[in-house]
């Protein structure tokens, strides 16, 4: 198996301080009709992607509305100018305050693979962004934050169309997700009793 292609880029925050991204991923060439507009309602400072993005015209259409730093999904054959894995340091004056760690697959279930920790750890990232499963997910593991922004793509199984939400700020770091096909605020609704 070869190597995974690794890059580095960095994001520097706004004059006021701050940075919104988009996060999304899974688009499988077809992303949710009203994903443009949702993206230009939160006006994002970037879009991260977290790979499956199918036709790369995507990227371009995404890229209308921000500037956009996307990972190889493992659809995404043709994708070879892409990385497999991105880290995104985001600075203020020069210097890191957070590193993003942008991997199609790091979780199995609730955790974080051991592979993409060790990866994580060692470009300083604390934040790792994925895609993958469709399942829209904020958690933490082994001193890890972990977002995956579930898939702005054609539906599978009961899944929401959700795009996910990075604010930076000096006071620090809001992830949320937003429905897609509403606009409102997505949460999972309650688990049942059994």
């Amino acid at each position: 198996m070869p190597a995974l292609v690794h890059r580095t880029v960095a994001l520097p925050v706004r004059g006021d301080g701050e940075l919104r991204l988009a996060a999304v991923a899974d688009t499988h060439s077809y992303p949710h009709e009203e994903t443009a507009r949702r993206l230009r309602e939160i006006a994002p400072d970037a879009i991260l992607h977290g790979g499956d993005i199918g036709e790369l015209g995507v990227i371009e259409r995404l890229g209308a509305i921000a500037p956009v730093y996307a990972v190889r999904g493992n659809i995404d054959t043709r994708a070879g100018e892409l990385p497999d894995v991105l880290t995104i340091e985001i600075t203020r004056d020069g210097r890191a305050v957070l590193r993003i760690l942008l991997i199609h697959i790091a979780v199995a279930g609730p955790k974080i693979r051991a592979e993409v920790v060790r990866r994580a750890k060692a470009a300083g990232a604390s934040l790792v962004v994925c895609g993958h499963s469709h399942v829209p997910f904020i958690g933490a593991d082994r001193g890890l934050t972990v977002f995956n922004p579930g898939s702005i793509g054609p539906r599978r199984f009961a899944l929401p169309i959700v795009l996910g939400r990075i604010d930076i700020a000096p006071k620090g770091v809001r992830l949320a997700h937003i429905d897609v096909e509403t606009g409102k605020a997505w949460t999972p609704p309650p688990a049942r009793a059994a």
